[in-house]
């Protein structure tokens, strides 16, 4: 979509949702923040203010979809939802230590079962719009992926699974939906330095800031991209993985 007007976006406190709640604040603009982090989430808020945007906070879990369901209807009610970005994500962080069966349910609840809640309500009341006398979109929906979805690695089973369910679900979400005047991007990003990668312990090739992030997420958003994938080297590298034989790619 090409200027949004009402942007909601979830794991807005910090990383790459913080800095895309920053890249959209600008005069005309309300947007729509979600964390778990009070102070950082009203440190943001507060930044996209000085900015000119109305931003208005709520403190909420996205594993909670009844409650989360209702905070996007209320807020629809009074600012119909232009664009929603499900960014909220956690990893287990656990690197070469393992991961516990607990980890891996927080992980999938968090990334798969947030991001269901988050954009299936979206779309119902993006659907329920009238349809645009421009012909343009009734709205836009984007899921935050990861180049870890196009193969799994040791050090985050989970993390790569929850990434590669969304990865193929927002693909085929993207068609289904492509009459309907619903946009859906699946965003992928590469090594992106956040409090999440702060704590890995290997080489991150091709490591970028959030802000860097949040431009080119924007930028192809608004070009209606299907898959946003980046940095390039490393999208061909994690490309190239999943096209070759595990007997070749697992060692």
């Amino acid at each position: 979509m090409r200027d949004p007007k009402t942007i909601l976006i979830t794991g807005a406190s910090s990383g790459i949702g913080a800095a895309l709640a920053t890249a959209y604040a600008q005069p005309g603009r309300t947007l729509l923040l979600n964390g778990r982090d009070a102070a950082r989430l009203a440190t943001v808020a507060a930044r996209c203010r000085q900015r000119g945007a109305e931003a208005r906070e709520r403190l909420l879990d996205v594993t909670d979809a009844p409650a989360l369901a209702a905070w996007m209807r209320a807020e629809h009610e009074s600012a119909p939802l232009d664009l929603v970005i499900a960014n909220a994500g956690i990893s287990a962080g656990s690197g070469g230590a393992g991961e516990s069966a607990a980890q891996a349910r927080r992980t999938f609840a968090t990334n798969v079962d947030g991001v269901l809640n988050t954009i299936q309500p979206a779309i119902e009341l993006m659907l329920a719009k009238p349809e645009p006398e421009d012909g343009g979109p009734r709205g836009q929906v984007a899921l935050m992926s990861s180049l870890a979805a196009f193969r799994g690695f040791a050090g985050a089973p989970a993390y790569c699974g929850s990434k590669a369910a969304l990865k193929v679900y927002g693909e085929a979400l993207r068609t289904f939906h492509a009459t309907d005047g619903i946009e859906v991007s699946v965003i992928c990003p590469g090594f992106v330095r956040t409090p999440m990668t702060e704590v890995n312990n290997f080489p991150m090739p091709f490591l970028m800031s959030a802000e860097h992030a949040a431009r080119v997420i924007v930028r192809r958003l608004r070009r209606n991209r299907g898959r946003i994938a980046f940095p390039w080297p490393s999208y061909v590298l994690a490309w190239l993985l999943s096209a070759l034989p595990p007997r070749w790619t697992d060692r």
